[in-house]
């Protein structure tokens, strides 16, 4: 059988679920080249992709879980020491990060996880996507956000607060440029319909 050098591919199904996630569904694939650290600490739904080069971090007491029908873009970087979701129908295009800690950058404390944290102030505050939002390559989500359900992020934005649901946002930092369309909730409710036929 030749191998492609130039395409790992992706981890099969049952490889996936022997690793040693907190849980994983029905077909997901991860790509080969992707950092996943804190296995035990991730929860994978249905029906879910992640891409190449993508890194995710669920250390100690962080968590990532991720609903049914995502899509994580390659590149991608999700720091989950404090909690990451991202729930149903939610996407995140190339390159994007998501920040659920940082440092005081403010100089009253010391910085970086080289110094011991009593010197230290990292900003722990979980961050979360609801159901139908769909992120920009290369925008990043500081701690503490929610991205609202139905929420469209245009590329390279910085979202700095929580947003309004079913809006569209775009700049840096991320503001408010119109309301999204919701069609998307008939087009879930027929593709919901179509799997449980075919089921």
């Amino acid at each position: 059988m030749n191998h492609n050098p130039f395409d790992p591919g992706y981890f099969s199904e049952h490889e996936i679920k022997e690793f040693g996630f907190k849980s994983v569904g029905k077909n997901v694939l991860i790509a080969k080249s992707c950092t996943i650290i804190g296995l035990e600490n991730i929860s994978i739904g249905n029906n879910v992709r992640i891409d190449g080069y993508s890194t995710i971090t669920a250390t100690q007491q962080g968590y990532m879980n991720i609903g049914s029908y995502v899509h994580i873009g390659g590149y991608c970087a999700i720091f989950a020491g404090a909690g990451v979701v991202m729930k149903d129908f939610s996407g995140l295009s190339q390159g994007v990060k998501i920040y659920s800690t940082s440092d005081d950058y403010s100089g009253s404390v010391l910085t970086n996880p080289t110094v011991p944290v009593e010197y230290t102030g990292v900003i722990r505050k979980p961050v979360s996507l609801e159901k139908h939002v769909i992120v920009g390559a290369q925008t990043i989500i500081m701690p503490g956000i929610v991205v609202a359900e139905g929420c469209a992020v245009g590329a390279n934005s910085l979202i700095t607060k929580s947003t309004e649901s079913w809006s569209i946002y775009f700049g840096s930092p991320a503001k408010k440029l119109k309301q999204r369309n919701k069609n998307i909730i008939n087009l879930e409710n027929q593709l919901i319909n179509s799997a449980k036929k075919c089921g």
